[in-house]
C-alpha cells in the first residue's frame, strides 16, 4: 500500500505542487512604491532631457522672463517720461494756445482802433481848412442811424474858425419823426428835461468838439430827418441838417 502511494506520487500523473511566497503585503507595496518613484524619476529626467534637446530648459525661460521683466521695466520708465515730457508740452501748449488768442483779440482791438483814428484823421484833415478860414461856429458832417427801433445814434462835429476866444454853448436837436400816424418834431433836451439830462448838451471848446451819444425815441416812431443847432444864451450860432 505504501508502495504504491509512493509509486502514484512519484509518477506522471502526481498533483502540481504551488509555491508561495512568504514576503507579507507591507513589503510588497513598499517595493512597489520604490519601483514607482524610480519609473517617475527616469521618466521626469527624459522630460527635462528632452526640453534641454529642444530649448525648452525651465533654466532658459527663467533668464528669458528675466530679461523681458528687465525689458518692461525700462520700457515703462522711458514711457513715464515720455508722458511727462509730452504733458509739459501740452501744458506749454495750452498757455501759449491762450497767449495767442488774447493776442489775436488785443490785435483785433487795436485794428478797430486804428481803422477809427484813420477815418477821424481824414475826417480832420478834410476840415482843416474851415478851421482855419472863416470865423464863426459851424457844424460838419452830421450823421445818424437807427441803432435799435428806439434808439438813434447821432455823431458830429462842431468847430470854430479864426482866433476866436473858448466857445461856451449848449446844443439842441430837433428830430423830425412820424408818431402814432402823425408827423412831429422832437426836441432834445425836452422841456421837461433834468440838469443832468441838459449838461450832456453843453458846449465848451476853442477849436472843436466831436459830439457822439444817442436819442431815446417814442416807440413806433418813424424818422425822417435830424437837425442840430448850436446856441449861444438863446441865439442860434450854426446848424446843420441830415435826412435818414
Amino acid at each position: 500500500m505504501k508502495y504504491k502511494l509512493w509509486v502514484r506520487r512519484m509518477s506522471i500523473s502526481a498533483p502540481k505542487m504551488t509555491v508561495k511566497s512568504h514576503f507579507p503585503w507591507p513589503l510588497k507595496a513598499l517595493f512597489l512604491i520604490v519601483v514607482l518613484g524610480f519609473g517617475g524619476a527616469i521618466a521626469m529626467w527624459m522630460y527635462d532631457l528632452g526640453r534641454d534637446f529642444t530649448g525648452h530648459s525651465p533654466g532658459i525661460s527663467k533668464q528669458q522672463l528675466a530679461d523681458l521683466n528687465e525689458k518692461v521695466s525700462s520700457l515703462t520708465a522711458e514711457r513715464d517720461r515720455f508722458s511727462t515730457t509730452v504733458n509739459a508740452a501740452e501744458s506749454r501748449m495750452n498757455i501759449e494756445k491762450a497767449a495767442q488768442e488774447q493776442l489775436g483779440h488785443q490785435i483785433k482791438v487795436l485794428e478797430a482802433e486804428n481803422a477809427k483814428l484813420k477815418e477821424d484823421l481824414a475826417f480832420f484833415e478834410g476840415l482843416l481848412p474851415n478851421a482855419t478860414g472863416n470865423q464863426g461856429i459851424t457844424i460838419q458832417r452830421l450823421t445818424a442811424e437807427l441803432q435799435t427801433p428806439t434808439q438813434l445814434r447821432y455823431r458830429m462835429l462842431i468847430m470854430q474858425g479864426g482866433k476866436a476866444p473858448n466857445f461856451t454853448g449848449e446844443m439842441q436837436l430837433l428830430v423830425t419823426a412820424t408818431v402814432a400816424g402823425k408827423s412831429t418834431v422832437l426836441t432834445f433836451p425836452g422841456a421837461g428835461a433834468t440838469a443832468a439830462d441838459k449838461a450832456a448838451y453843453k458846449l465848451d471848446f476853442k477849436y472843436y468838439q466831436r459830439v457822439e451819444a444817442e436819442l431815446t425815441l417814442p416807440e413806433g416812431a418813424v424818422v425822417k430827418a435830424i437837425q442840430a443847432k448850436v446856441m449861444d444864451k438863446g441865439q442860434m450860432r450854426a446848424q446843420q441838417t441830415t435826412n435818414l
